[in-house]
């Protein structure tokens, strides 16, 4: 284990992390695309300005991680191990990722790009989805049970196929509920 270590621009593509667990470490300007990740525990770490691009992550566990201005593009978190799961994004962008079946209550996805992210079957229960693009964004049997879309943009999120419940969009987004629908909304 490796506990209260920084790593700035390391190229992991090049080099494998050494250890399987992490505690407490922060990752900046590093660069993980197209590397492997698998199996590895990441508790209470940061990752800041890294490149995780079509990372792979089969039962990887992130335990209360952050990630701030990151480049996620295509990563599967569905394959990451859901034990104790804690993710949070501020300016990240993600797109083509997907989260289908997590349970993410209570997450904050703030100045994200969320393009043709996978959320089917998920929790995002009380979450909010601060400023972020959700254009082509997959919506299927989510829970979105008192979830904050009032700054989101470019959704589209049937109703009748998803748990609305109590949550929250401005009336500017109204296009987005009722789309299906093929009304004028003016």
């Amino acid at each position: 284990m490796i506990e209260n270590k920084h790593f700035k621009k390391i190229v992991f593509t090049k080099e494998t992390l050494k250890v399987d667990e992490y505690d407490n470490c922060s990752f900046i300007d590093c660069d993980f695309s197209n590397s492997t990740v698998n199996n590895i525990v990441f508790f209470e770490c940061e990752f800041i300005t890294c490149n995780l691009s079509l990372c792979k992550t089969q039962n990887t566990a992130f335990k209360d991680v952050k990630f701030e201005n990151c480049k996620l593009l295509g990563i599967d978190f569905s394959e990451c191990n859901p034990f104790l799961l804690v993710l949070n994004f501020d300016n990240c962008f993600m797109n083509l990722s997907s989260f289908y079946k997590l349970k993410l209550k209570m997450r904050t996805f703030k100045n994200c790009s969320l393009q043709e992210v996978d959320f089917s079957g998920s929790d995002l229960s009380n979450s909010k989805f601060i400023n972020c693009d959700l254009k082509s964004a997959v919506f299927d049997r989510t829970i979105l049970v008192k979830t904050n879309f009032t700054s989101a943009t470019n959704y589209n999120i049937d109703p009748e196929n998803n748990k609305i419940k109590g949550a929250l969009f401005s009336k500017d987004g109204l296009i987005g509920l009722l789309g299906k629908y093929k009304i004028n909304i003016k």
